[in-house]
């Protein structure tokens, strides 16, 4: 199925369960930048629609209805994702407003909502990075449709350290962290470097590899 039947479909199915405000919202609020997400973004990492809900009603804290430009549930899990144009959510922007996304967004995570935004432009002019993003987050919520081995785990937990820790890491970083001795550490480590996503650090001697440093590219592993 193309994406334009698929997103016909979906968006018919939305409007077809409401009634009221909340359709009348679905009619008005999907508009260019919900579905270039859609497009872009969602239709790539997932390929389907399923547990997406567009123009989501929640409430904020002051009781106050509010509706996200797309909710995703799965399992017991809630995401929400946002998609905010420069202008709406920072030129055109008052302090006041500014401040109540914000305890808007801390109410939603007080509330079991998991918060995602991206911008616009990103959308538009950076589509693969939004999906690099949008799967490293929902990736720690579910696990892989193909197997993973154990050595694939630990290569993937490794980056995520890195990442933790925005420094080379040692082979003592890497056996902490994942609970295996020395030598395991060292393998995880130079068999990233062999694929190029870690480059190895030589000591003050030069003589002996003692830190790998995380090619960025690396993240697109997770």
């Amino acid at each position: 199925m193309s994406f334009e039947q698929a997103h016909a479909e979906f968006i018919e199915a939305h409007l077809a369960r409401r009634t009221g405000e909340r359709r009348g919202r679905l009619e008005r609020g999907h508009r260019e930048a919900e579905k270039l997400f859609c497009k872009n973004v969602w239709w790539r990492l997932r390929g389907n629609f399923e547990g997406l809900h567009p123009e989501y009603e929640v409430m904020d804290w002051r009781g106050i209805s509010y509706f996200c430009d797309f909710v995703w549930i799965f399992l017991t899990f809630k995401f929400v994702i946002e998609i905010k144009g420069f202008g709406s959510h920072v030129r055109d922007m008052d302090r006041q407003k500014y401040c109540n996304e914000l305890n808007r967004e801390t109410f939603l995570g007080a509330m079991g909502y998991q918060v995602v935004s991206f911008s616009y432009d990103d959308v538009v002019a950076r589509p693969d990075l939004c999906v690099t993003l949008l799967r490293m987050f929902i990736s720690r919520y579910q696990a892989e449709a193909a197997p993973v081995g154990l050595d694939g785990l630990a290569e993937r937990e490794t980056i995520r350290l890195a990442c933790s820790l925005s420094r080379p890491l040692r082979p003592i970083d890497v056996a902490e962290h994942l609970k295996v001795n020395h030598r395991i550490a060292v393998r995880t480590l130079r068999s990233l470097s062999e694929k190029g996503l870690f480059a190895p650090l030589s000591g003050a001697q030069g003589k002996h590899i003692v830190r790998y440093e995380m090619n960025p590219a690396a993240v697109r592993l997770l």
